[in-house]
């Protein structure tokens, strides 16, 4: 396991529903999450918070926990101003900021920030050498700073490879994990998102989930993913097929996640970061994920221990 790895620790959070709360509350929840023993805390960046002003707020509330952009949109600043806020926030908070990047979707890009959508893999190339040559005349970072490729196709996870410290494949299930990881090779970090419901009936379960999964099933870069991992067409229609949604989204009990979980580690994740579904999708699930820490930590420990006896 990678350095990396080892800063983020095995399991964290990733959520969406800061955005709806005023900023001192997800300053709050944030704190929580890092006393609860999550390893770090993950957000999107789409048309809510703007993704570094809201790493800082969520840096200054923390003391402990890694804060990672998951992911700050390639289209939303140039290179260079990327760079300096990298360079800023890894400064100020040694070894706690992970800047994940993405070249995000067509209707994000081209219908709201009025940007042409070029083609993914290349656009990030071309972004990732403007920050690399970057120039950045304030006070450098003690410790380089880390970044990652939100990557799902195997060119995107090759580029990973080559020109980050890793990569933060979302809405995949573990089948795609081992495929990542035999791209990007033992070395980089592989920090992957698994979504998940607390909810052991499987209709209100998967009425939750469809819910989530109807979003990104409109998006092409993850409809394509998921042909490439075998799914046909009339998996990917209607918010999703059983099939497809029980593979994007572990529901049930705390046992199926944490199976979910060790099934994402066994095909070679470092980190999982878990993204709760509450039944209102815009509330923060402080009940669950005050369950899920203690159960998938404990598990972890467990899990560690029984390697350093064997």
């Amino acid at each position: 396991m990678n350095s990396s790895a080892m800063k983020l620790g095995p399991i964290g959070v990733w959520t969406s529903q800061f955005d709806y709360q005023p900023a001192a509350k997800a300053q709050a929840a944030a704190a929580e999450l890092e006393q609860l023993g999550f390893g770090a805390i993950w957000f999107p960046e789409s048309v809510g918070r703007e993704a570094l002003t809201n790493a800082a707020l969520l840096l200054g509330a923390t003391s402990r926990a890694v804060i990672a952009t998951g992911i700050a949109n390639i289209y939303a600043r140039d290179p260079v101003t990327m760079a300096a806020a990298q360079n800023t926030l890894a400064e100020a908070y040694p070894g706690r900021f992970l800047l994940g990047l993405g070249v995000s979707h067509v209707p994000l890009v081209e219908q709201i920030r009025g940007h042409s959508y070029g083609k993914p893999v290349a656009s990030m190339r071309a972004y990732l050498d403007g920050m690399d040559r970057a120039p950045y005349r304030a006070v450098p970072p003690s410790v380089k700073p880390v970044r990652v490729l939100a990557a799902l196709g195997p060119k995107m996870l090759q580029l990973a490879g080559e020109r980050a410290d890793g990569a933060h494949p979302y809405f995949v299930p573990p089948q795609h994990t081992v495929r990542a990881r035999g791209i990007l090779g033992r070395d980089k970090l592989l920090a992957v998102e698994q979504a998940v419901v607390l909810e052991t009936d499987s209709a209100k379960a998967r009425e939750i989930a469809r819910s989530h999964t109807s979003r990104y099933l409109k998006l092409p870069n993850y409809v394509n993913n998921l042909r490439r991992l075998g799914f046909a067409d009339k998996d990917l229609v209607d918010g999703g097929s059983d099939k497809l949604v029980d593979a994007i989204v572990a529901w049930g009990d705390m046992t199926a996640v944490i199976d979910r979980v060790r099934a994402h580690q066994s095909a070679g994740a470092d980190h999982v970061c878990i993204q709760v579904l509450p039944e209102d999708p815009q509330a923060l699930p402080i009940t669950q994920w005050r369950e899920i820490g203690p159960a998938l930590l404990g598990d972890v420990a467990r899990s560690n221990k029984a390697k350093a006896s064997s």
